[in-house]
């Protein structure tokens, strides 16, 4: 059958009763009605990935936060399928998003930490990515929200065409932030062209102050409407200094605080517009990442502060992306999955009172570590599939992973993944799809440097930090600490078993050192349960 013909369920219910009525049997219409009563999970549906930014899994309600209520997010929860081993590859967030696109750790394409305002393109045109896979599925796609995977090469051309970017790499349309948000500059691209740029007020982009009198966070200190605490002093822009130097592009700049209703305005206008074949959208928001400037309907609506505050604003963010998908009467038709790029960080170099006004609150839940750790906190997120009538609602403890999603959602749309370079990605679509308890045996994650490790395998977990060497010692493994966790037993990673478990802890390394040396999860020996 011509998957790509088949119509809404709308138009093909009307097109089998004309047909039933009027007593043509055309083989077009015999086609459509054996589409139509095929069960929703045959067919192949639309695909929405909306990613947070620095959510923890104690950062909604529905993971147990109880100083914030997330009623967006519970929804989706409730009506789909909770992850509560769900992961990202990296505990930053350049690292996740290019595992995610490419299916392959970032740590074995050097290069892959957080990218600079001028970075270079870090996926590049001739790789196999998971847009392309899907485009070749016939999937329309696109990608909305925060970038971070550099554009250009060798760096960007701000005024010219941004190329190779993410049109290049399978997605057909792209209105995105080109790095964070609390490194410049405060413009968006679509496209291959920074919108609303104009010739006569070119974009300068650099790595040093263009001029002494260059207002930043360090001259102009008093004007800033959220001070800095470290690192985010360059230039000024609404208010905000951030990492990095820039001019011009006046027109070309946002305001800070409509963001999320822009990635919004821009998902509504796209879905709409595709609604009549499948789609994939990358909705990749910058909430709550840094600077935590959110719209003014949502400031000081937390008890939380302005990192509550963005909390609260994506939350808002999902419940229009699932109200736009009930106008559309697609809902039924599309697999929506959440999840984060990484942990949860509080004080990440603004003095927006995310440490004073804690309380109990536990963005980690009860896992140890966040953002730029490689414990449990820092790669265990909210993780979450939705497909009404299609995943029965529910709780899953299968372990699943960012990395996962080129293989899984290649295999939900149909299309084979030929290419060797998708070397850590696993199809769990039966896992994410709630039609299978199982998921990974084994799971490596990353931090930015790609030189801290966190292997899991059952109950058991090697967690593998450097070390500064000892005066006069080589390089090598003595220069690295490695602890043992029993998951199951201390979720928390609290108690160090490796001087205990030596059998369990080399066991461990054994399997770490196959996975970075090789590719693809090998078969291990399950360890001892206890």
């Amino acid at each position: 059958m011509n998957w790509q013909s088949i119509r809404r369920p709308l138009e093909i219910g009307c097109w089998v009763l004309w047909t039933a009525l009027t007593t043509v049997h055309s083989a077009g219409a015999i086609d459509a009605a054996q589409e139509q009563e095929k069960p929703a999970s045959d067919r192949r549906p639309n695909i929405v990935l909306i990613m947070a930014d620095d959510l923890g899994y104690g950062d909604v309600s529905c993971y147990g936060a109880a100083a914030i209520n997330t009623p967006n997010i519970d929804r989706l929860a409730r009506e789909g399928l909770r992850f509560t081993s769900g992961h990202s590859s990296a505990s930053t967030c350049t690292p996740t998003r290019f595992s995610l696109l490419t299916g392959q750790y970032a740590f074995r394409t050097p290069g892959t930490g957080v990218a600079p305002p001028n970075g270079a393109a870090l996926v590049k045109p001739n790789r196999e990515t998971l847009p392309r896979l899907l485009r070749h599925a016939g999937y329309a796609t696109a990608v909305i929200g925060k970038w971070h995977l550099g554009l250009g090469d060798p760096r960007p051309d701000w005024n010219g065409e941004l190329q190779p970017g993410p049109l290049d790499i399978g997605f057909e349309q792209a209105v995105i932030l080109p790095t964070t948000n609390d490194r410049v500059p405060q413009v968006l691209v679509e496209g291959r062209r920074v919108r609303n740029l104009e010739p006569s007020d070119p974009l300068w982009v650099g790595d040093e102050a263009p001029s002494e009198d260059h207002r930043t966070g360090l001259n102009a200190r008093d004007s800033l409407k959220v001070d800095w605490r470290a690192g985010h002093n360059g230039t000024i822009h609404n208010g905000v200094s951030r990492i990095g130097f820039y001019t011009g592009g006046t027109k070309a700049r946002f305001r800070d605080e409509e963001l999320s209703d822009i990635w919004v305005e821009e998902s509504r206008r796209w879905i709409a517009a595709k609604r009549d074949q499948p789609f994939f959208l990358f909705l990749s928001s910058h909430a709550i990442h840094v600077p935590r400037i959110v719209h003014e309907r949502f400031q000081g609506q937390s008890p939380l502060g302005p990192r509550g505050d963005a909390i609260l604003e994506f939350d808002w963010t999902v419940g229009e992306i699932l109200r736009i998908l009930d106008e559309q009467k697609i809902s039924k038709e599309t697999l929506v999955i959440l999840c984060s790029d990484n942990g949860p960080v509080l004080d990440d170099g603004y003095a927006d009172e995310a440490v004073e006004k804690l309380g109990t609150h536990l963005p980690a839940g009860p896992f140890r570590g966040g953002k730029y750790s490689v414990f449990e906190g820092g790669t265990r997120t909210p993780f979450i599939t939705s497909w009404p009538g299609t995943i029965q609602p529910g709780t899953s403890t299968a372990l699943v992973c960012t990395v996962d999603l080129l293989t899984s959602l290649a295999a939900i749309a149909g299309t084979p993944v030929k290419s060797a370079e998708a070397l850590d990605s696993v199809d769990l679509s039966a896992a994410l799809l709630g039609k299978s308890p199982v998921g990974r045996q084994s799971l490596l994650t990353q931090d930015n440097t790609g030189r801290s490790f966190g292997w899991q395998q059952g109950p058991w977990k090697l967690v593998r930090t450097p070390r500064k060497p000892a005066a006069g010692q080589k390089p090598g493994k003595a220069n690295y600490l490695d602890q043992l966790f029993q998951l199951e037993q201390d979720p928390g990673e609290t108690n160090d078993l490796a001087i205990e478990q030596t059998e369990v802890l080399q066991q461990l390394q054994a399997g770490l050192e196959t996975e970075l040396s090789r590719g693809r999860p090998q078969p291990l020996p399950p360890a001892p349960s206890k």
